[in-house]
């Protein structure tokens, strides 16, 4: 595996860089802001992930290892490829990536663009417990507030998978009558799965969901 590149900047383009490796270039893709940082002639490092197809491999840089990690975790939601991991890097920054997946914010990856309100749920759900904010204990750490602070953030991402506001409240309240553990904890993601393993006892409740949007 490829872990990171250090030459002499050939080539900057609008998606992809050209490193020189003492005489072979290397096409890097990588975002606008670190195809920013770099400068033709000069010394250029980019921490690297490498993906193999069947007709190709591709190359994929970063500014730091922070971000390739963020990048190949989001790798292994079904339905994001290299180039939407990487549109996801270009908005935000890999902390705010962290954030976002462990709370359960799925509008914050509604602003990427080709990400709409089903995927960016899928996201959220499948990164629940792997992306981690930099100083939480984990994702069963106890919430340090009540229930107003982690069920705004339960409810968008429901509304996010195509629940309207009031019947994701509804149907956390009566997923938690029978977890109030759950509540007292307070962790966005447990709460999120909870919330979805009730609603599919009953395949009547489906009806409850209202058009989500592409």
């Amino acid at each position: 595996m490829i872990s990171f590149l250090r030459g002499t900047v050939a080539h900057v383009g609008l998606s992809s860089a050209v490193i020189d490796l003492n005489g072979a270039g290397m096409s890097v893709n990588a975002t606008p802001q670190t195809l920013g940082s770099l400068r033709v002639g000069q010394e250029g490092k980019l921490f690297t992930s490498l993906i193999v197809r069947e007709d190709s491999l591709t190359l994929f840089g970063f500014s730091s290892d922070d971000e390739r990690e963020v990048f190949d975790i989001l790798l292994s939601v079904s339905g994001v490829g290299p180039r939407l991991a990487l549109a996801v890097l270009a908005v935000h920054e890999p902390e705010a990536i962290r954030v976002a997946a462990h709370s359960g914010d799925g509008k914050a990856f509604t602003k990427v663009p080709g990400i709409g309100p089903k995927v960016a749920g899928r996201i959220v759900l499948e990164l629940a417990g792997k992306l981690v904010p930099h100083g939480t204990a984990g994702p069963t750490a106890p919430a340090a507030s009540a229930e107003a602070v982690w069920k705004p953030q339960v409810v968008a991402a429901m509304t996010s998978l195509g629940w309207s506001e009031k019947d994701a409240t509804a149907s956390i309240d009566k997923s938690l009558a029978d977890s109030p553990e759950l509540a007292e904890k307070g962790n966005v993601a447990e709460i999120l799965r909870a919330t979805l393993r009730w609603l599919g006892q009953d395949g009547a409740r489906a009806g409850n969901r209202v058009g989500a949007r592409g």
